[in-house]
């Protein structure tokens, strides 16, 4: 066992610490399996006498050759991203706190009716939904507001210039895609645009379609959120309902805001 002059006076894997407790091993440069076996066990020897908590190690796609070594002296994956691997070690004798990866994705769903009170739907040209009449629905990409987002997949899949109105309602499903959650925000947009321009990579067609058209759809009436949807709008049509507008509440390092949804009327 190395003493503790030993540990402070040779060197350790680049790192800084967390505000938890913890320590986050942001490895940057290549290295030798054989030097990052070394110095990753006489920097685990430093953090365990020092009490240390939670111990990352962020491992750049290019140092992929490292993951094996980490794996044997007790990491595990946490979670991926397209140009990094992140893997955690708890080190105290306690049940593990942290977090799991990221367990919901967020999807956003667009009611838009023209002055006709016509709905806009699209067909999908993939997935277990073609050759469905839908309205369009799409991921909310990473740092992007519901609001943003919404608007974005409407341009993309139609072309209809679209301005947000207020989430109407939201829903939440259990193991869609490799097990991870989905919650969809169903939003109430304002055409600006009229004209249809579909994606045609993705979009079999796109049209105004008369909601007397999409409910008597078998699709529609088997399926319960469609008849949500359908509540909804007949809701807001003839009863004036009113949902969720976005208010900032706070804004991050970089000035960006984030946001409370909520019934302004009732306030």
């Amino acid at each position: 066992m190395m003493d503790q002059l030993t540990i402070d006076n040779v060197q350790r894997l680049p790192a800084t610490e967390d505000e938890f407790g913890g320590v986050v091993v942001d490895m940057k440069e290549h290295m030798d399996v054989d030097v990052f076996r070394t110095l990753l066990k006489i920097s685990m020897s430093r953090w365990k006498l020092q009490g240390k908590k939670g111990i990352w190690i962020k491992l750049p796609i290019y140092l992929s050759n490292l993951v094996d070594t980490a794996v044997k002296e007790g990491f595990w994956y946490h979670h991926a991203e397209p140009s990094y691997l992140m893997l955690l070690n708890w080190l105290p004798e306690t049940v593990n706190p942290i977090p799991a990866n990221a367990s919901h994705i967020a999807r956003v769903g667009a009611i838009v009716f023209n002055d006709k009170g016509e709905l806009l739907v699209v067909q999908e040209k993939m997935g277990p939904l073609r050759g469905v009449w839908k309205i369009s629905t799409g991921i909310i990409h990473q740092g992007e507001d519901i609001t943003a987002g919404v608007v974005r997949e409407v341009k993309e899949e139609t072309g209809i210039d679209t301005e947000f109105v207020e989430v109407v309602a939201f829903s939440q499903e259990h193991n869609v895609f490799f097990g991870k959650s989905e919650v969809l925000f169903l939003c109430m947009m304002r055409p600006q645009s009229f004209e249809i321009k579909i994606q045609e990579t993705e979009i079999e067609a796109a049209r105004w379609m008369p909601l007397e058209e999409y409910a008597a759809q078998l699709s529609v009436q088997e399926q319960g959120l469609r008849n949500r949807i359908m509540d909804l709008c007949n809701a807001k049509a003839e009863r004036g309902y009113s949902g969720f507008s976005p208010s900032p509440v706070t804004t991050d390092s970089n000035g960006n805001p984030s946001f409370i949804y909520f019934n302004k009327e009732d306030l």
